[in-house]
């Protein structure tokens, strides 16, 4: 984590051969941990089948009322950027793992191989009217991170091979996928979980 960005993110590289058959049915092994991230991120299943997001207790959820908590109060109440912060590591440990970047089961409090952290902000030193905006502002990352994103999914195509056949995940698809991921968070941070006013650098490192 060479980045001096408030956001830091890191994955360690796995010191020992990965898994080839839980590499071969990640997917499938998965399902319980997507299904729980899931329900605390606040999809809602509609009527007929069909989903959609909704302002519920979970993930989001807190993102309109905290908007209205710092241009008006400049609070940022310590148990919301706790949710926050929480739900993001563990939302990154799943996502780590649908990545094969560690074989571990994600867990739901242990910090694993994925490291994400950002300080509790001083909100009366922010700019109160920022949160309005930021995720506007953060529109060129959203651009960049749609070719990013593509280019991951291809690279974690190719790892999963790789590790069928040898067992090792490559270091440079294994650094790119994890600059993706550094990226994300920092943009979710700024945008939508509010803990800086920095704007995120277009950097993977």
């Amino acid at each position: 984590m060479v980045s001096s960005y408030p956001v830091q993110f890191d994955v360690d590289y796995p010191s020992k051969p990965l898994n080839r058959l839980t590499t071969a049915l990640r997917l499938l092994i998965a399902i319980p941990i997507v299904v729980v991230l899931t329900m605390l991120s606040g999809q809602a299943f509609g009527d007929n089948g069909h989903s959609e997001r909704e302002l519920v207790i979970g993930g989001a959820a807190v993102f309109v009322p905290l908007v209205l908590m710092l241009v008006f109060r400049q609070k940022y109440p310590r148990w919301w950027f706790d949710w926050n912060i929480n739900l993001m590591r563990f939302s990154n440990r799943v996502t780590a793992y649908l990545a094969l970047l560690d074989d571990r089961y994600p867990s739901t409090d242990e910090e694993q191989s994925v490291h994400l952290d950002f300080p509790y902000p001083d909100a009366r030193q922010m700019n109160r009217w920022l949160p309005l905006v930021k995720w506007l502002l953060a529109i060129p990352h959203y651009f960049v991170l749609l070719f990013l994103g593509l280019g991951a999914i291809l690279t974690i195509i190719a790892a999963w091979f790789a590790i069928l056949f040898t067992g090792t995940y490559p270091r440079s698809l294994f650094d790119y996928v994890v600059g993706v991921l550094r990226w994300t968070n920092r943009v979710n941070g700024y945008a939508f979980t509010l803990i800086t006013d920095q704007y995120p650098p277009f950097s993977l490192n």
